[in-house]
């Protein structure tokens, strides 16, 4: 594995059209993200729910975050949005169903 990041709350990010989606992250990511909004890469961040239980449905897309991405550093020069396969995608759904989110 890449990294061992542990997932632990929802954020809503906007990007810079105005659109917005759903990610599950934790502090770290929710800190990049804030620089990132800071310095025009992404509109804005915000948590919608802290300290989410650790579901099935989290430790699966957790593996699979962990297996496929890199957390950006703080030298950072451009937002990369977390592109899900569709399987992912649905884990992510049942996540926001289970913390009612969304």
């Amino acid at each position: 594995m890449k990294n061992h990041e542990v997932l632990t709350l929802i954020q809503e990010i906007t990007r810079n059209d105005g659109t917005a989606y759903m990610e599950i992250g934790n502090m770290l990511m929710n800190g990049r993200a804030e620089l990132a909004a800071e310095r025009g890469f992404i509109k804005e961040v915000r948590i919608l729910q802290l300290n989410i239980p650790h579901s099935t449905h989290v430790a699966k897309y957790e593996a699979y975050v962990n297996e496929t991405f890199t957390i950006p550093d703080e030298s950072m020069d451009h937002w990369e949005e977390w592109r899900k396969t569709p399987e992912m995608q649905e884990e992510v759904n049942l996540i926001l169903k289970e913390n009612h989110v969304g």
